[in-house]
């Protein structure tokens, strides 16, 4: 063991959890009808009571234009409110604490299935939804502003511990960062500081509602794994704008895109073959014969962001959440050592939801995840391990 005890109590921000270890939101695939299920429940209940610190609810969008194909749960759908506290119920009565991950998708919407356009800084072919996404105009950003607000304040109400504000990936906040996807010509393009208003004015709105009882956590990219996106050197930049703001408790470090390379935010293998077998007809067809140009394979390494995360600490004095391939309970002391507050785990624990009580048992058991990926397209039918 390091000099710190990774299944020690830890606070984030005002939330304590029981150890240093969250099980990272993943897509669930659980809710159809945009609200809580039985079978959501009963999803991270299996993480709670297997030991994690907390668990995170995978991307609530502020409203239905927001989400990715209209089958995340919707944070101003009606009634939303009583499920959510359901969950809460259910994963405080495992000892663990629960965080619920909000956002906008942005370009990465599929309007097929929210039925509205989706949103992009400016207008560029999406090929998710296989047509041109419409620019946000300044009243559209004050709007999505507020809905961010409003969902802040329903995960309050029903009992969540920490709201994570998706800054990452492609998704709205992501692409307004990103100097390929924002062409802009106003205040909210050109310059960094231009580009990051629209996510430094959502993550104050989410403060503010939020009030000083509920953790507030963003997930951002060091990099977009694309040329011209996001990368290092405008991303620690805007990790110190953050810091500098104070709105936030902890900041959360990934990379890749959702809209433009997916496969760098996981690494190991492309399952495309199973991805092009959850699509109809000329869709199904297309991901077969091109879906290698969208899935790029990297090779897996544990930690993988690792040297990427270690600029981030190097450059912050506020506390840092580091994910991406950590399977061993050696990674995470490891990372502990190194200044990091805490630790996200995601397939592995889809894999084996027991997996914390049991290196806690045994500090040398290794995580089963091979990370064949062959889990990303279970999310249209319910997320899990295939091998499990």
């Amino acid at each position: 063991m390091g000099a710190i005890d990774p299944f020690a109590p830890a606070a984030l921000g005002p939330a304590r959890l029981r150890n240093r270890i969250i099980k990272a939101a993943t897509f669930e695939g659980r809710t159809p009808k945009r609200v809580v299920t039985p079978e959501l429940i009963a999803f991270h209940r299996r993480f709670a009571a297997g030991g994690v610190g907390m668990t995170t609810v995978a991307y609530c969008a502020v409203t239905r234009a927001g989400s990715t194909d209209g089958h995340q749960i919707v944070l101003d759908t009606p009634d939303v409110g009583s499920g959510l506290r359901a969950l809460t119920d259910a994963v405080h009565a495992e000892g663990a604490a629960i965080a619920a991950q909000i956002g906008h998708a942005g370009p990465v919407a599929n309007p097929m299935g929210t039925k509205s356009p989706a949103l992009a800084p400016s207008r560029v072919f999406s090929p998710l939804g296989m047509r041109r996404t419409q620019a946000v105009t300044p009243s559209a950003i004050a709007t999505i502003v507020d809905q961010y607000a409003h969902g802040a304040a329903v995960l309050r109400d029903a009992g969540f511990d920490a709201i994570e504000v998706h800054i990452g990936h492609g998704y709205l906040l992501s692409a307004f960062l990103s100097p390929k996807l924002n062409k802009r010509s106003d205040e909210f393009g050109g310059s960094l500081e231009n580009r990051a208003r629209f996510p430094l004015e959502v993550v104050q709105a989410v403060r503010a509602a939020a009030g000083r009882d509920v953790a507030v956590t963003a997930k951002i990219n060091m990099a977009d794994g694309v040329r011209g996106g996001f990368w290092l050197e405008e991303s620690v930049k805007f990790a110190r704008m953050l810091e500098a703001d104070g709105s936030l408790d902890a900041l959360t470090l990934t990379g890749g895109s959702s809209f433009e390379n997916p496969m760098y935010l996981f690494r190991g293998e492309a399952p495309i073959a199973e991805m092009a077998e959850m699509f109809p007809g000329v869709l199904k067809t297309g991901i077969k014969l091109f879906g290698g140009k969208f899935f790029k394979e990297y090779p897996f390494e544990e930690a993988y962001f690792l040297p990427y995360a270690r600029q981030f600490r190097a450059a912050l004095s506020m506390p840092l959440v580091l994910l991406g391939g950590i399977n061993r309970l050696g990674t995470v002391t490891r990372a502990l050592d190194d200044g990091f507050a805490f630790v996200q785990i995601g397939r592995a624990l889809l894999r084996e939801p027991d997996l914390l009580s049991e290196m806690q048992n045994d500090p040398d058991r290794d995580g089963l995840c091979i990370h064949c990926n062959k889990c990303m397209p279970t999310i249209y039918t319910g997320t899990r391990c295939v091998i499990a």
